[in-house]
């Protein structure tokens, strides 16, 4: 039984400084010092591996072009690194190099970004809605296998312009991934998190907006991450077969004069693009799912 010396004294408190000894707080703080330290040293070693594959990668490229190796592989067709940078360093000088990139950063941007609010509504719906997905449901899933780039004759028959057509490409590439993603993550929720809003008195837009969306963006960044790979591969291709003006218009026109040390600055820009739309979306995930539990990579 509890004493009354006990009930006066009131909750016991859970301060550490209280439960543990002090020599115990003491030695825990070297131990999370040294734990910062083995952290930050982990992130710059990965980062310094990284440069340094890409580094042999290159060097491993100028060698084999430099020296004209013909072994199953026809490097000696190739132009070497020493000429793309050159060519790359000249063409950055020029108007009509950042007129294409602008040009396809319009396209690529109009695209996606259409689809990924298309996508994630029309996820969330054919997720949440029986009606929705026995009505919209068989045709989304008799388009979807469909290749993106085959709906270029399509785009040339349907829009009055050569963009506007691209531009839907770009959005039917995206739309996909997209929209697949959302749909599997609004059912993977657990159906006890709404049932516990109701309980407490929540509507249905209390449910959607404090625990569907939520919830689901993990699963919507994992398929914007894949959308907009999808949509720079299909919005390049729609261009270097149907446009005027973007990267891959100029990519292919390179290659149609031999000009090949153009073609691989095209592929460079192409590459570089990739990479900073892609992490700017990674970037954009995290931000938005801070309250995640992450792990760090494995060593």
């Amino acid at each position: 039984m509890t004493t009354t010396a006990q009930r006066a004294t009131g909750p016991r408190t859970t301060d550490p400084s209280k439960v543990l000894p002090q020599e115990t707080l003491i030695a825990a703080k070297p131990a999370a010092a040294q734990r910062v330290s083995s952290g930050t040293r982990n992130i710059w070693r990965s980062r310094l591996v990284r440069l340094a594959s890409v580094a042999v990668a290159i060097y491993a490229w100028q060698l084999l072009t430099t020296h004209n190796v013909r072994a199953w592989l026809r490097f000696d067709t190739l132009p070497t690194v020493t000429e793309i940078v050159a060519d790359f360093r000249k063409q950055l000088g020029t108007e009509t190099y950042w007129l294409d990139l602008t040009q396809s950063l319009i396209r690529i941007l109009s695209g996606f970004g259409l689809a990924a609010f298309v996508g994630v509504t029309v996820g969330i719906a054919l997720g949440r809605s029986r009606w929705f997905a026995d009505i919209l449901g068989p045709l989304t899933e008799l388009a979807r296998p469909i290749p993106a780039i085959a709906l270029v004759p399509v785009a040339i028959l349907l829009f009055p312009s050569d963009e506007s057509g691209i531009v839907f490409i770009t959005f039917a590439a995206a739309f996909f991934p997209i929209m697949v993603s959302t749909r599997h993550a609004v059912r993977a929720l657990p159906t006890i998190w709404e049932d516990a809003v109701r309980t407490l008195g929540g509507s249905r837009w209390d449910s959607l907006t404090r625990v569907v969306l939520p919830g689901i963006l993990p699963g919507v960044f994992s398929g914007l991450s894949v959308g907009i790979g999808v949509a720079w591969i299909c919005v390049i291709s729609a261009e270097m077969i149907s446009g005027r003006l973007g990267v891959g218009y100029r990519t292919w026109q390179a290659y149609t004069i031999v000009d090949y040390p153009g073609v691989f600055v095209g592929m460079l820009t192409i590459g570089i693009l990739g990479f900073l739309t892609s992490g700017a979306v990674e970037l954009l995930g995290r931000r938005a799912t801070r309250w995640l539990p992450r792990e760090g990579l494995s060593k």
